[in-house]
């Protein structure tokens, strides 16, 4: 793994905001201790890589806050993001030992983290681990197939729709937004440049349609970053998704 700069934080796991959702969410007590032997804390500054792709990977682990990107980059430079981790999302896989992509923080981020050969033993021996850690899985591969269909079929107006409403579904999910289908408020943590990268728009798009969707009363800006939605299933009806497998009217 490159050298990275990073700093060392310690948190109580029984407050911890993904408890519920990361990969030890079915962990009784016993089990948890055993977590507990083999884990740590990292933070990293936004903007700094965390694991470029191809080197070892000397550990596992889960984005406790922050958001980071999932990118990989070409022999001639062009890079394309793949994806967003957010709280909980895990990072790397057990049994392989060098990361596939790179993970760069787009915010802070702190990360528990997992040696990776006791994790890997843990696995074979924790049923609710494995078990966990699978159904995380099939989770990532959903939201792949829902980011192919963001990138490869949705309008510009769409695809900003459809990443607010991610963002707040996740914050929802964390209990930090609210519930959906009612009024809620996150911060986003992208830069309108970063969504623009992450988007495949340009920087005058994704400002312009940010800009529509406030005057239509989808959302409202409060400062920067922080985006409050009157009504989630608006938003939602504005991401050309067909959520009951009829036909779009």
């Amino acid at each position: 793994m490159a050298v990275l700069d990073f700093k060392l934080t310690s948190h109580d796991c029984g407050s911890c905001q993904i408890r519920h959702r990361a990969v030890c969410a079915r962990c009784d007590t016993d089990e948890l201790a055993q977590l507990e032997e083999i884990k740590y804390y990292r933070s990293f500054e936004a903007g700094q890589v965390v694991i470029w792709s191809g080197d070892h990977m000397d550990f596992l682990g889960s984005v406790v806050s922050g958001v980071a990107t999932l990118s990989q980059t070409m022999e001639d430079g062009r890079t394309q993001m793949l994806g967003l981790l957010l709280p909980s999302d895990f990072v790397g896989r057990p049994g392989r030992e060098r990361a596939a992509y790179d993970v760069t923080a787009v915010t802070e981020i702190t990360m528990c983290c997992f040696r990776r050969k006791p994790f890997e033993q843990m696995m074979e021996r924790t049923p609710h681990v494995a078990q966990r850690l699978l159904q995380m899985t099939l989770d990532e591969l959903d939201a792949a197939r829902e980011w192919m269909l963001i990138l490869g079929r949705k309008t510009a107006r769409e695809k900003i729709a459809s990443l607010i409403a991610i963002l707040g579904r996740r914050d929802a999910s964390l209990g930090l937004g609210g519930p959906m289908g009612d009024e809620m408020a996150f911060d986003l943590p992208l830069t309108r440049e970063a969504m623009s990268d992450y988007l495949g728009l340009t920087l005058e798009t994704v400002s312009r349609q940010v800009s529509a969707l406030k005057k239509d009363g989808l959302i409202e800006l409060e400062g920067k970053r922080r985006v409050r939605v009157p009504s989630y299933d608006a938003l939602l009806a504005e991401t050309g998704d067909d959520s009951d497998g009829g036909l779009m009217v």
